[in-house]
């Protein structure tokens, strides 16, 4: 279901202009990070230690057990003094080389990692692991310099090979994808091991294990643990899917059947893809990068909407598969910082840091309005991270100042005497009685590191890979000695092709010749909850008499009314799949006066949506039953909220296709000697659907169909949607119109194309094909001279399943107020309450009469006057034979009946 998308945009005037930051302040801010580290520290050492992890509240260790059971939570408490073993490498690089070496002494004394106890994998690998490989990189570095841990002997990598043996076991599938828990003293089989029972893991669990079981075979020369870390990567990318080229959330570990079919970038999936990308850094294998390529390009094809990333499904990736975002996410940014993709991260980034001011830290789960949806926040550090990131790219000293608001929010909101506690609830300031073990290991890195100097840190970071867990491992690792079976499995379709994306990351000096440039990306994101930028006195124009413009009479493709619109405050946002998006800033009306018009005018906007989306039909189908097709082929189309009803007649519509001139139906039929008894074949846009239908009904036709002009667009991939009216009476259209996706509408241009006469039904649903022909004999084959489909296909057909490709591309026409005026046949979520001083309309709210948005961000004329040709020719010239188009539908049957299935 598509989400109603709100953007908060700017509501006043911007003070700040990024100036910079004195040395002396962020000085004061260095220490003072390493003033509140020392106070989580010691509080630590002091009250809980040698337990996992604090209780601030409470002045206590967490010991497992011990404790009311918190669910999957406490699967990353395996009684190994998991905080201590997690701040490590934090000591060394905030130069208490001292406490360190103490805490190393304590870590090699104290801890057992032979305990009886069920923890998760993929917490113990980065946490625990990672911190042991992160600890012994830095004693090895301390080591060469002469000074200090001169006593020490590998002792943490000892350890660390202990743990890495220890969690081998869990890798112990059919798959190669570990189980999710493993017993640390039994493993996973046997009764005593009180697990091996899970069948489902999350994809981040099974593919954020390369960095650390890599690093641990250079380290050791035991290859064993790459090997199954690089199997593991292996079958999640073979189990991708390869139309979007997506994974889901959450795979059956034995069959590598995804359970949970929807896609983001946060919880659940996050660390994943950041893997990839870190593991080609770290290990130097170019078929990592190749293989974070192909997925980046599908996130910012479906899930990028910027600034927000929305989860999708993974077999139709233009559905949104939830209307909120959580915060994990907020490492994306800092890994568009390592891509090179700079744009987009400082769009996210900016949008971030608005939900951070509004709410003084990110919820957990936060709606498309920057609503609270899940009120808690660990202290999660994913948002320092991509701060940290952002700065060391741009050199903005705006970061430093958001880097200075996570500071005070920390002191001011989470700080208590025995340490820093969880906000159970973000909107009433309530902790938790927990400090995670990876606040000490990542927040007090990233933020002592955005404000240090480079005399300041004891190494160059340069030399090292953050792993997810903030750990350092060294890029030398990639000359080490590693067996040349470690290496991944190529198949003929992964040969890398150097021309599908960059070796390089730009150089931000060129990609950012202007310094005003990040502000610029920022300044349409931000939200008016800065409370030290003074809103200029709304200007009052005298004399404005006009009447205002009315919802029900705008029409988006006129420059008088688009000119109204903005004297009201009132913007078209284009977003980057078409829809376009209606955003009221009271605060940029010409006056008052005109500011409250732009009120009532997006009220009415929305009620009128809110209307149409009240009068949602079901699909329809076209069923081509000419030879030689027969009835076997349905093609699912949109119908129209005007015209005759298929739903209302037994027989539907039946008769011969022909592509009418001019192609758009915008003008007066050229060729009515060959529409009139015919069903006309017309394009997408220029003007309102019920135009196009005057016009082939003047013309003789006894019906129409519409076929999107977006190559790629398909109703295997994008929601449905129906055709409005044009906001006058349309009592006088009394044939039928439907309309067709790019593929669909394809094949029945490459079925004229090749065969002249081309028949369809219109109808509500799929026919029986002995009603199709009335007793007469009905024909066994498909298509002449091929196999004949086995009859449980011909039973499915009227679920209008449609043929595809194997690329999905993404449909960009959808759009608020566009040339053809499509409503969403999604349910609509209730309208989220909005401000005065700022309203806006959702995407998905298709509101009539509006008119063009996303097609007039590329003027028609100009689209259409590149592919003037004749009107039987008119087919994209790369354009299957309808043939290969039906051996596609057949071999892609299965599985789109289980996508259906499956839909969200």
């Amino acid at each position: 279901m598509p989400p109603v998308l709100f953007l908060l945009m700017l509501s006043g005037a911007l003070c700040s202009l990024g100036q910079a930051m004195s040395r002396e302040e962020k000085h004061k801010l260095r220490n003072q990070v390493v003033e509140m580290f020392d106070h989580a520290y010691q509080n630590y050492m002091d009250h809980a230690y040698p337990a996992d992890e604090l209780m601030p509240l409470t002045c206590r260790g967490r010991v497992r057990g011990l404790e009311p059971s918190r669910g999957d939570v406490d699967d990353a408490l395996g009684k190994f003094s998991l905080t201590l073993i997690d701040t490590l490498d934090t000591l060394v690089l905030l130069n208490k080389t001292t406490e360190f070496e103490a805490a190393v002494r304590r870590v090699l004394k104290d801890v057992r990692l032979d305990n009886d106890i069920v923890v998760s994998v993929f917490e113990t690998n980065i946490r625990v692991l990672g911190g042991l490989l992160g600890g012994h990189s830095m004693a090895v570095m301390l080591k060469e310099g002469g000074q200090h841990m001169q006593w020490y002997q590998d002792e943490l990598l000892h350890m660390s090979k202990d743990i890495g043996l220890r969690l081998l076991p869990a890798f112990n599938t059919s798959s190669g994808l570990p189980y999710p828990r493993v017993n640390l003293k039994y493993g996973v089989s046997g009764p005593e091991t009180r697990t091996g029972t899970e069948t489902d893991t999350c994809t981040a669990c099974a593919g954020t294990i390369i960095l650390e079981f890599a690093a641990l075979s250079r380290f050791t020369g035991d290859p064993v643990f790459e090997a199954h870390a690089r199997r593991a990567m292996d079958f999640l990318w073979e189990k991708r899917q390869r139309n979007s080229n997506l994974v889901g959330t959450t795979i059956n570990i034995h069959s590598g059947e995804w359970v949970r079919r929807d896609s983001g970038v946060g919880a659940g999936i996050d660390s994943y893809y950041e893997y990839l990308l870190k593991a080609y850094v770290l290990l130097g294998d170019d078929l990592f990068l190749q293989r974070f390529n192909i997925h980046y390009a599908s996130i910012m094809k479906y899930i990028s909407q910027p600034p927000l990333l929305l989860d999708v499904h993974i077999h139709k990736p233009l559905l949104p598969a939830r209307t909120w975002m959580d915060s994990l996410l907020a490492f994306f940014p800092g890994l568009q910082v390592l891509k090179g993709d700079i744009r987009p991260a400082i769009e996210t980034h900016e949008m971030l840091y608005q939900v951070t001011k509004k709410h003084n830290f990110l919820p957990e789960a936060f709606t498309t309005d920057f609503r609270v949806h899940w009120a808690q926040h660990p202290l999660r550090p994913e948002f320092a991270e991509s701060t940290y990131f952002l700065y060391k790219a741009t050199g903005d000293p705006y970061y430093l100042e958001a880097g200075r608001t996570i500071l005070e929010n920390l002191n001011r909101f989470a700080r208590v005497p025995c340490g820093f506690a969880a906000m159970k609830d973000v909107r009433t300031g309530s902790h938790e009685d927990r400090m995670d073990s990876f606040f000490l290991a990542e927040m007090f890195k990233y933020l002592f590191l955005l404000f240090a100097e480079v005399e300041d840190i004891p190494f160059d970071v340069e030399d090292y890979v953050f792993t997810t867990e903030a750990h350092l491992l060294p890029l030398s690792l990639s000359a080490a000695p590693h067996s040349s079976s470690t290496s991944s499995n190529r198949t003929s379709e992964e040969e890398l092709d150097d021309s599908n994306f960059d070796w390089t990351c730009p150089n931000t000096r060129l990609l950012f010749p202007d310094p005003a440039f990040p502000r610029n990306l920022r300044e349409p994101i931000r939200t008016a909850v800065d409370k030290s930028c003074p809103r200029p006195a709304p200007y009052r124009e005298p004399g404005m008499g006009r009447p205002p413009l009315r919802a029900q009479d705008f029409m988006a493709n006129n420059p008088e009314h688009l000119e109204l619109l903005r004297r009201m405050g009132v913007t078209l946002i284009h977003l980057k799949d078409g829809r376009v998006q209606l955003v009221q800033h009271a605060t940029q009306a010409v006056s008052a006066v005109a500011a409250e018009d732009g009120v009532r005018f997006m009220q009415e906007m929305m009620e009128l949506s809110s209307q149409q989306q009240k009068e949602q039909l079901p699909p329809r189908a076209i069923q081509i039953v000419s030879h030689p097709f027969l009835g076997r082929v349905v093609l699912t189309a949109g119908p129209a909220q005007f015209g005759t009803d298929l739903s209302k007649s037994s027989t539907g519509v039946r008769g011969f296709v022909t592509v009418a001139e001019p192609y758009s139906g915008c003008s007066e039929i050229t060729n009515a000697e060959y529409v009139q008894g015919h069903i006309a074949l017309l394009q997408r846009g220029q003007c309102m659907f019920a135009e196009k239908a005057r016009h082939i009904q003047k013309a003789g036709a006894i019906g129409g169909i519409v076929i999107d002009d977006n190559e790629g667009s398909s109703s295997d991939t994008a929601p449905l949607f129906q055709m409005a009216g044009d906001g006058r009476n349309t009592d006088d259209v009394t044939m039928p119109l439907l309309f067709l996706f790019h593929k669909e509408g394809n094949i029945l241009l490459e079925a004229l194309k090749e065969y002249r006469e081309v028949e369809v039904l219109l109808s509500d649903k799929a026919r029986d094909r002995a009603a199709i022909f009335k007793g007469k004999p009905v024909p066994g084959s498909l298509v002449e001279g091929s196999v004949d489909v086995q009859e449980a296909e011909e039973d499915c057909l009227t679920e209008a399943t449609t043929p595809t490709s194997s690329e999905s591309t993404s449909q960009t026409q959808m759009s608020t107020a566009e040339l053809d005026e499509f409503v969403s046949q999604e349910e609509v979520p209730p309208s989220q309450e909005t401000s005065h001083s700022e309203e806006v309309v959702p995407p998905e709210a298709e509101v009539s009469p509006t008119e063009t948005a996303a097609d007039s961000a590329q003027p028609k004329e100009e689209r259409d006057s590149d592919r003037k040709e004749e009107a039987e020719g008119h087919t994209d010239s790369s354009s299957q034979s309808v043939d290969e188009l039906l051996a596609d539908w057949r071999e892609d049957l299965e599985a789109f009946q289980q996508m259906e299935k499956d839909e969200l």
